[in-house]
């Protein structure tokens, strides 16, 4: 390797390649990189030529290298080479040039490089919002009047109670709309907010100085609890006071059009309750408050209200353990059918699971622990809404201080899991086209694809957290690099950030507010091959089976889920950042 300090003769080469050829051969992370993280670009089909780094500034080389053949990608057979300039740290704006495939994508090194990224990850849940007009000095260009007020949601006869018959009405607003859809799903809104409320766990000096310009943003709280707050306080509204069952969903009857939010004036519902729904927002409320208990002054009685709405719904879901959502039977008995997300769940053990996990460590009543059985396999399935349950013992592993001896005796052998998952994961990266976790195998490419890249990385910063061991945190950071444009696309698949990114996600707001450029932060799908919208892609090969095409729900629509895995991905990068290395100030006893 050298470092030059002179414009090389093939600087004018470079810039006449082609922006079309850049974008698709040139394939690394377009924000950038910490200057002592790993920096990996992958070029396709460039034979083993040489890389060159330079400064955008003036065009001159800062270090050069050569391109490593690596192995085809997949069924795609496109011949892949890496470069490799993890040794170059000196801050700054580059571009990396290669004769034969063209010039890269911008892109910054330096501390802090994610920072803005890590509040719109959170900021896109704002402009989720139900309920709410957002107004320009938080949405700017974004700014929209407040649609679906929920003031007044009628019970559907599903839902059906003697103290709420049905057509009688409730009063449930606020929330966070779901998807690319505007409805509201308890089920997952349940990952949703167990994946926030962990982030604050984990991170709690980081997190209270995040911050998001939300209109809260001058109260006397973090500003990711704030927003959290808006879809906690919906959740606890979706609980029936009578019995402490939970409404699987409020919802229309059908999907709304490509419109702006309150545009359509048809009737909302809350239907059935059941254990799944009930149980996840045992879990989150549990989770909730043991997080609020240090606000109890800005939020007074909040934490209390919490666990107490948590400890009923247990008992419901006691009274009830598999009552489950079973929409299309509803259909053939309860009009009108409704025919929005489903989030049917035929397996209840994990939600049993996360539930007894939360409440355990939130009482300190072992009585929830032992109600379950917490290890009914050697498994560790990432967390998906349908199943939660390592949701449950990321809790437990956090939390493994405060545990009484019943529940002591299991945690060294969870951690021994923890960590097999998660050289699992570096194993995957070694034989991933990308050189990532994600991709290792084609069973990565499923529906929500990008959210299992940012799954994964949660799995491996918790390794990273229980033993400092620097390759956990370099292989979280590397599907960062998978989500921002090391991929089979070549696309940072975060709206607003990137040089190239979707532009035309399956998001109504995003489709129908005339503005060019979607709300930004917001993560789109990613690769499915599955088709289940049955909309044209470029690309059979799974890691390539992506379309920015609004209509295409199966691979660009996003969702709070999604988005979830994103924001505390790239926040726990930031607050275990690369700038003084592995410092051991990065390992906080979180």
């Amino acid at each position: 390797m050298k470092i030059f300090l002179s414009l090389p003769f093939f600087w004018i080469l470079g810039t006449a390649i082609a922006a079309g050829q850049q974008a698709s051969q040139i394939r690394l992370n377009q924000l950038g990189y910490y200057p002592r993280c790993p920096k990996v670009a992958l070029v396709a089909d460039a034979g083993t030529a040489k890389f060159f780094l330079r400064d955008t500034r003036d065009g001159k080389v800062a270090y050069s290298g050569a391109l490593n053949k690596q192995k085809q990608n997949g069924e795609s057979g496109q011949g892949m080479s890496l470069a490799d300039f993890s040794s170059f740290t000196r801050p700054g704006r580059y571009e990396l040039s290669i004769p034969e495939a063209g010039t890269s994508y911008p892109f910054s090194i330096g501390a802090g490089v994610y920072k803005e990224l890590a509040s719109a990850s959170v900021k896109a849940f704002y402009y989720q919002r139900v309920s709410e007009a957002l107004s320009a000095p938080y949405a700017g260009k974004w700014a929209r009047a407040a649609g679906h007020p929920d003031t007044s949601v009628l019970i559907h006869p599903s839902a059906a109670s003697e103290g709420r018959p049905a057509g009688s009405r409730i009063f449930s607003p606020g929330g966070w709309y779901d998807a690319g859809d505007y409805n509201k799903y308890i089920v997952n809104s349940g990952i949703t907010m167990g994946t926030l409320l962990s982030l604050c766990e984990d991170f709690p000096d980081y997190v209270s100085g995040l911050d998001l310009n939300i209109p809260e943003s001058n109260n006397r709280l973090p500003d990711i609890l704030d927003e959290v707050l808006c879809n906690l306080r919906w959740m606890l509204t979706m609980q029936d006071p009578s019995d402490g069952g939970v409404y699987h969903k409020l919802t229309n009857a059908e999907f709304d059009g490509m419109v702006m939010p309150g545009i359509t004036k048809a009737d909302r519902y809350v239907v059935q309750k059941g254990t799944a729904a009930t149980l996840d927002f045992a879990a989150v409320t549990a989770q909730a408050a043991r997080v609020l208990r240090k606000y109890g002054k800005e939020l007074p009685g909040l934490s209390d209200s919490c666990l107490k709405a948590s400890v009923r719904a247990w008992g419901w879901a006691r009274s009830k353990p598999a009552l489950l959502y079973d929409q299309e039977r509803n259909n053939t008995l309860y009009k009108p059918a409704v025919n929005t997300g489903g989030y049917g769940d035929r397996d209840l053990s994990d939600e049993w699971i996360w539930a007894a996990a939360e409440l355990a460590v939130t009482t300190g009543d072992d009585a929830y622990y032992r109600a379950v059985n917490f290890f009914p396999d050697e498994k560790m399935p990432l967390p998906s809404w349908g199943n939660v349950r390592l949701l449950a013992y990321y809790t437990l592993l956090r939390s493994r201080a405060k545990l009484s001896p019943a529940i002591q005796v299991g945690i060294p052998d969870l951690k021994v899991r923890l960590l097999k998952l998660a050289e699992q994961l570096l194993a995957a990266a070694r034989t991933s086209p990308f050189k990532t976790p994600m991709g290792g195998t084609d069973h990565d490419f499923i529906w929500g694809s990008n959210a299992v890249a940012a799954n994964q990385g949660i799995a491996l910063i918790q390794a990273y957290l229980r033993t400092g061991a620097k390759k956990y945190l370099d292989a979280a950071a590397a599907n960062l690099d998978y989500l921002l444009g090391r991929n089979g696309t070549g696309y940072s698949f975060i709206t607003g950030y990137g040089s190239k990114t979707p532009m035309h996600p399956h998001h109504r707001p995003s489709a129908a507010d005339g503005i060019e450029e979607p709300v930004p932060g917001l993560l789109v799908g990613g690769p499915n091959p599955g088709q289940q919208d049955r909309v044209p892609l470029p690309s059979a090969v799974p890691s390539e089976a992506y379309a920015d095409d609004e209509r295409s729900y199966a691979t660009n629509e996003i969702a709070i889920n999604w988005n979830a895995p994103l924001a505390y991905l790239v926040n726990a990068l930031e607050a275990l950042q690369y700038r003084s290395g592995y410092s051991p100030a990065s390992k906080q006893a979180f």
